[in-house]
Parts: structure tokens; C-alpha cells; sequence
């Protein structure tokens, strides 16, 4: 696989381009906040014995869904309005949203269902935030700066997610959930704030659009390029496994066959980690065929389901973790850049809501599933079928010739 390398001091240029800086600096505080969220809700709708669980998983799962409802509409608009705009007044709503939840708990014994709607707006406001975000870094940086901006921008959100989690579970100990959700609406006002001052370039559509027609439009680009829909389809596949596999059966065999919470904590940790290690990874490496080689690093997901259906020591699994963990962001940093480089740019907010519905299409059956199979099949042989559903879906994506052939236009 031929690749080239570039200098830190190349890549982290990019920073001096003033709308860019004002979009990572952006992305950072959204990400801390919504690293926050789920620790802060499941804090403070517990009930002091740790009851309550039922109401956590509705009001996230509330979340979820407005999220998936609304995506195909949010790349709709960001395809046809401003997106600098329409990322602001998403963050602007996300942030009011959880400044509602936040009083609700400061006040004491929230209404539930205030609650699931204002968490079901905050999911709406994501949903028109993540297409314009994916399509807004091409207006923002010259083509060459592609990869660096992407890889820069996943390096700050794992950072951001690392700490988030962190410092919510001590703002939480000290001043309880609802100060805590305070100031994840207060890092969403700041990010609000950060875009409405960004400058990006908005080239109006010359044809006048209908809702139909863009979808059916956005539809058409996707499924147009073999190798964007091969992709989807693999990542529908391997995140309902990994996913699921992960998240249900990693804490079961922590307690059946290691130390516990404790143990799992520390493959968690390897994971998170291997996201951070894969963000500067990628901005060293540039593959000549981007996607192929993002594609193949999915392979490193399949050692982690493995080794925990053989129970390995538990470093081995950490360390498996770790370099899945690596995959996973060189994956979306060289994913991000290929659909930026090969779909027009008035299209490439609503080709990537459909990439991010159909990659996370399965993902509620997958969790769902889990525990059913594993009843039936086992621990041990639901991991290995899962493993080997990843590696097929890996190898079959491997096979479509646009997959293997697309080459990278920045070099």
C-alpha cells in the first residue's frame, strides 16, 4: 500500500486559517459538553439506591431516535442554506435544550416528560448539526488541507470526549447533575457563539428545491458511487456487531472471567486511548487509496471480539482494543476526506446523513440482539460470530472494485 507522510508543522498550518480555527475551537467545546450529557442524566434521574434506570434509557433512547428522524432532513438543509447558520442554531437550540433539563433538575424531581422532549429537541438540533458539519471543512480550507483539517478535528473530539466524561463525573460529585448539565449548556452557547462569528463560503443552489426532490437527489449520489454504499452497508454490519458485542457481552465477561468493573474500566481506557494515538496516526499517514486502506484497518476490530471469546488476559484484550481504537479513527479521518474530495460540494451534506443513517441503521438491532443470542449460542461463540460477521463484511466491502481503485486528489 503506497502512502506518504507529511510534518506536524504541515498539517497543524491549517490552524491558521481563521473560519477553520474558529471550527475546531467550536467542535471542542460541543464535544466536552456532549461528553458530558449521558453521565449528568443518568446521575441525576437515578434514584438515590440506583433505581431508575427505566427512565435514563428512555430519555437517551428519546435522544436517539429524534436524532435518526431528523438526519435526512438535516442534510436537506445544509445542502441548501448556509451552514455556517444552520450549525449555529443548532448548537444554539442543543444548548437551551439542556439548559431546560438543567433547571428541571436543579428545581428538583423533573416531569419525565419534560424531559424526553427537551432531550428529544437536543437530539433534533444534532440531527442538523452533524450533516452541515460534514459538509462545511471544503468551504472552510484548500483541498490539500483536507486530510489535516479532518484529522485535526477528530483529534479534538476525542479529546473532548475523553475529558468531557471525566470532568462530568466530578462536576457531578461536587455540585450534582443538574450544575453539570449547566455547564454542557453553557459549552453549547460558546460553540453557538464561536460559528455565528466563522466565515464560510455559501454558493446558493441555482435550481429551486423541494424536499422530495433533494432526498431523491441525495439518493442518487449515494448510490451512484459504488464505493460510498459498499462502505455504508459494511459499517451498518460491523457497528450493530462491534457495537453491540462490546457494550452487552465486554462487562459479562469481565465478570465472569476477570476482575470485574475494574478490568473492563481498563480495556475502556485502552480503547479510548487508541482513538487519541489514531488521531495523530492519521495525520501522518495518507494512503494513495484512501478508502481501501481505511476499509482494511476495520480488520483490527475483528482480534478484540476474538480474544474476549477465548478470554485472553485481560492486557492482551486492552491492547487489541487499543489498536482498534487507532482503526477507528484513521477510518474517519480518511473517510471524511474521500467524500469531501469525490461529492459535490452541494451535495455532500445529504450524501452523508444517509452515510451516517445507514452505517448506524442496525446498531439498535444489534444491542438488542445480543443478549437473546447469547442466551441460545453462548458468550464465547456470539463473539466469534460477531467476529467473523465483521471480517466478512470487511472483506466483502474489500471486493467492490470502487472501494479498491479510488485514489486520494490532494497529493
Amino acid at each position: 500500500m503506497s502512502t506518504t507522510t507529511t510534518g506536524w508543522r504541515a498539517d497543524a498550518a491549517v490552524l491558521a486559517v481563521q473560519p477553520f480555527r474558529r471550527l475546531f475551537a467550536s467542535r471542542l467545546a460541543a464535544v466536552l459538553g456532549n461528553a458530558m450529557v449521558a453521565v449528568a442524566l443518568a446521575f441525576g434521574l437515578l434514584d438515590a439506591d440506583g433505581s431508575g434506570a427505566g427512565r435514563v434509557g428512555l430519555v437517551l433512547g428519546a435522544r436517539v431516535v429524534a436524532q435518526m428522524v431528523f438526519l435526512l432532513a438535516g442534510g436537506v438543509l445544509a445542502d441548501r442554506w448556509p451552514r455556517r447558520s444552520l450549525m449555529a442554531a443548532a448548537e444554539l437550540v442543543a444548548g437551551l435544550s439542556l439548559a431546560g433539563v438543567a433547571a428541571l433538575l436543579l428545581v428538583g424531581d423533573p416531569p419525565l416528560g419534560w424531559v424526553l422532549a427537551l432531550m428529544a429537541v437536543n437530539g433534533a438540533a444534532s440531527a442538523l448539526y452533524m450533516p452541515a458539519a460534514a459538509g462545511i471543512v471544503p468551504t472552510l480550507v484548500r483541498a490539500g488541507q483536507l486530510h489535516g483539517a479532518n484529522s485535526l478535528l477528530r483529534l479534538s473530539e476525542n479529546v473532548g470526549a475523553v475529558v468531557g466524561a471525566a470532568l462530568a463525573g466530578v462536576l457531578v460529585a461536587a455540585a450534582g447533575a443538574g450544575w453539570a448539565l449547566v455547564v454542557t449548556a453553557v459549552l453549547y452557547l460558546v460553540s453557538a457563539a464561536l460559528l455565528a462569528g466563522m466565515r464560510a463560503t455559501h454558493v446558493p443552489r441555482a435550481e429551486p428545491p423541494t424536499l422530495l426532490g433533494d432526498l431523491a437527489g441525495g439518493w442518487r449520489e449515494t448510490v451512484s458511487r459504488q464505493w460510498v454504499w459498499v462502505v455504508v452497508v459494511q459499517f451498518s454490519v460491523v457497528n450493530a456487531c462491534f457495537s453491540g458485542l462490546t457494550r452487552v457481552l465486554g462487562p459479562v465477561v469481565a465478570l465472569q472471567e476477570y476482575a470485574g468493573p475494574a478490568s473492563w474500566s481498563l480495556v475502556l481506557t485502552a480503547e479510548a486511548v487508541g482513538l487519541l494515538v489514531g488521531g495523530a496516526v492519521a495525520l501522518r499517514v495518507r494512503p494513495r487509496r484512501p478508502v481501501r486502506a481505511g476499509v482494511l484497518s476495520v480488520l483490527l476490530l475483528v482480534p478484540p471480539l476474538v480474544l474476549l471469546a477465548l478470554q485472553a488476559p485481560v492486557l492482551l484484550v486492552a491492547a487489541a482494543m487499543a489498536l482498534g481504537g487507532v482503526a477507528v479513527t484513521v477510518f474517519d479521518v480518511l473517510w471524511a476526506t474521500a467524500l469531501q474530495q469525490h461529492v459535490p460540494g452541494e451535495a455532500l451534506s445529504r450524501v452523508s446523513s444517509y452515510d451516517a443513517l445507514g452505517s448506524f441503521a442496525l446498531a439498535p438491532v444489534g444491542l438488542a440482539l445480543v443478549g437473546p443470542v447469547s442466551a441460545v449460542l453462548g458468550t464465547p461463540a456470539t463473539l466469534l460470530a460477531g467476529a467473523g460477521l465483521v471480517a466478512v463484511a470487511t472483506l466483502a466491502a474489500l471486493a467492490a472494485p470502487g472501494v479498491r481503485r479510488l485514489t486520494a486528489v490532494d497529493r
